[in-house]
Parts: structure tokens; sequence; C-alpha cells
């Protein structure tokens, strides 16, 4: 089923709409875009068949992919070098999180005189940006988990800091976004329940966040309904179309929802994202029945909500015994050890996660103590 919709962008939706980027390139103004991408998927087909199709219509593309699994400053300044040199109208951000980050930083900072850091996420700094100088953007996801497609906001490591930082911008929302389930559908099983997880955070955590924003809850509620209706299914046959649609559907949704914040998970899964360069979405799936756990006593009420509307047994235990059954049945790790070395973690990993943007949504504030305790937790497996 192929359908167009105008919320929360331009977004076309359907198996094969690949063969539209042309014509929105042109709709938007490009004549020579540069594809950003990462270095996994620059060699694949799906990446020569954008970059065809785009010679194919005679448009000008020239490609980037020199990018970190967690994009840091220096990718982003040779993105910006390589936009420039190529004399490029555009970008065109394909693949994951990596690649979709990167390419809307590039994008938005490719003409500007401003620096990537000028435009951290730190009251209205975006305003340093002048808006006329911020270039179109198309976003293509390649996995169901970031939502990045349809977010203002990138996040950068800045490695002399060791710290991921959020750059955003009003307009560094594409312009255009195309769901392709084709384009996942190369996706190994392990990454695509790491990603699906990941679009599970995003709903949860904004779903629990002490911000009012009805609607974002009830965007939150029905993406989540979508990860439990199709992840696994994804999961065991990576080629259900079906599910692959509804998973970037759901990927979508709770990058939506997250206007109402975030929490906990993202506040500990960014600076250990920036230490160790391990996965976010698999961070966030090994952290998430941890930080429930330390939220419960704020949380109880409306989890037990959340799990009625979801079909499971109606309060907290239901809702964790389905998130603790979930991980197990896609082979999701059950402790942190299994990604990040804990003898090389910081002391000062609790102060770090307090002061990540994500921490002020959470239903609690914790302290730095605290967040360090929930990571201890992790790390031992104690629920």
């Amino acid at each position: 089923m192929n359908v167009n919709w105008n919320y929360p962008t331009q977004v076309l939706v359907g198996a094969g709409r690949l063969q539209e980027l042309p014509e929105l390139c042109v709709q938007h103004g490009m004549q020579n875009p540069l594809l950003v991408t990462d270095p996994g998927l620059a060699s694949l087909p799906m990446v020569a068949e954008a970059l065809a199709l785009c010679h194919a219509a005679g448009l000008a593309v020239g490609c980037f992919s020199q990018i970190k699994p967690n994009p840091t400053g220096a990718n982003i300044k040779d993105g910006i070098a390589a936009f420039q040199a190529g004399q490029h109208d555009g970008v065109i951000a394909m693949g994951g999180g990596s690649g979709l980050d990167a390419g809307k930083a590039i994008a938005v900072l490719a003409q500007q005189t401003c620096s990537l850091w000028d435009l951290e996420d730190i009251g209205d700094q975006w305003q340093r940006a002048d808006v006329s100088r911020i270039m179109p953007l198309i976003a293509l996801p390649t996995t169901a988990g970031t939502g990045s497609e349809v977010g203002r906001a990138a996040l950068v490591v800045n490695e002399a800091q060791q710290r991921k930082v959020i750059i955003f911008h009003p307009k560094m929302m594409p312009a255009a976004v195309i769901l392709d389930p084709i384009l996942t559908l190369g996706l190994p099983a392990g990454l695509t329940a790491a990603t699906g997880m990941d679009a599970l955070s995003h709903s949860l955590e904004a779903y629990c966040s002490n911000y009012y924003h009805p609607m974002a809850e009830g965007i939150a509620m029905q993406g989540m309904r979508l990860v439990k209706d199709y992840l696994p299914a994804v999961v065991r046959d990576g080629t259900d179309v079906e599910a692959r649609q509804q998973m970037l559907v759901a990927s979508m949704m709770g990058a939506t929802a997250f206007q109402r914040g975030l929490g906990a998970m993202h506040a500990l899964a960014h600076p250990l994202g920036a230490i160790f360069d391990a996965h976010h979405g698999m961070l966030n799936a090994i952290l998430m029945p941890y930080v429930l756990k330390a939220n419960y006593p704020v949380i109880k009420q409306r989890i037990g909500l959340l799990a009625q509307c979801l079909e499971l047994e109606p309060d907290f235990e239901g809702f964790m015994s389905w998130i603790l059954a979930l991980r197990a049945e896609i082979n999701i790790p059950h402790t942190l050890a299994s990604t990040i070395d804990a003898d090389s973690l910081p002391d000062t990993i609790g102060a770090m996660a307090v002061a990540d943007p994500s921490a002020g949504s959470n239903p609690i504030s914790f302290s730095a103590p605290q967040y360090r305790q929930i990571l201890l937790a992790a790390l031992n497996g104690e629920l």
C-alpha cells in the first residue's frame, strides 16, 4: 500500500518508492545533491540504485560515506568539505541514525559561518544559523529505529569532550522522507532487533515523560502497539515487507512523540555511546527494564494504563514481563557487561547523565549517584 502523508513533513510510504527520489530532488530544488550515507551501506545495491536513478534523471550527484556509527564532529567537517568541493545544492541522507544525523548536520552547516558546536541544543543557540543558508534535505531511512528522518536534531560526538552533543535547528527537519520497506530488507536480525527496541524506547520514554503533550502521548502509545505487533515478526522473518513497513512507521512515530521528551535510558545511553562507540539502540534496549524499575514509584499507574491498552496484564508487572519476554525473544542481552567494559567506566558517568538534555524530562529527577546505581544494576543484571 502506497500512501502520502504531510505530517510531520512530506512522507512517501510504500514499497518501491525509492524510484521517486529524483522527482523529489527536483521538487525541492536540487540538481546536484550530495548523498550522505555510512561506509557499510555505500557499497550496497540500494545506494548504487539511488545514485543511478539520479544520474538517469539528469541529476549530478555525489556520495560521502566517511561516517562512524556514532558520527563525530570531524565526520561532519569532512562532509561539509565534500559538499563544498562538489558545489552541491542539497543533501540526500540515507541510512540508519548515523547516516541520517550526519546528513542533517551537513545540510544545516554546509553554508553557514557559525560552527557545528554553536548549534548545540541550549536555549536559543539555534538562532546563530542563517536560515536562508540551510540546504534542502531528503531522508531515506534504512533501519526502523531512530526516526531521525522526522527529527529536528542530530546527535554528534564531540571527541575532545567525549560526549554526544545534540545539534538542533527547527529547519533541520527533512523537507521530504521516503519510507520504503525494501530499503530495510537486508538488515540482519540483530540490528533489526536493536533498532526496533530503539523505536520502542522513544515511544516509551515519551509516554512516561513528565511534560504535558497529549498528542505526543497518543502517538507514543500507537507506536508501541506497532512494535508489539510487528517487531518479533520482522526479527523472525526479515523478508516480511508488511512488518518492515509497519516498523518504519513505528520508528517515525517514536521520533515524533519524543517532542514530549525522553528520559533516563537516553541520558545514560548518550554518554555510554560517546565513550564506548556502542550501538545506541542496543544500549537503550538493555537499559530499558532497569530504568523502568527505577522510575516505578512515579510511573506505576500510567504504565498500568499502557499495559491495558496494549492488551497485556493490566499493571506495571504485566508490562515489565512483556518487556523482558520481548528482549529474550529477539536476543537482546540482559546485562550491559556484554556491550561495554565496566573496568574503564568513568567515575563521572552519573554526572554526565544528569547533564544530558534527556534527563530533564525523566519522571524522576535522578542524582548522579542514582544514575550510577541504575548503571551498575544494568551491568550486573540486578532487577
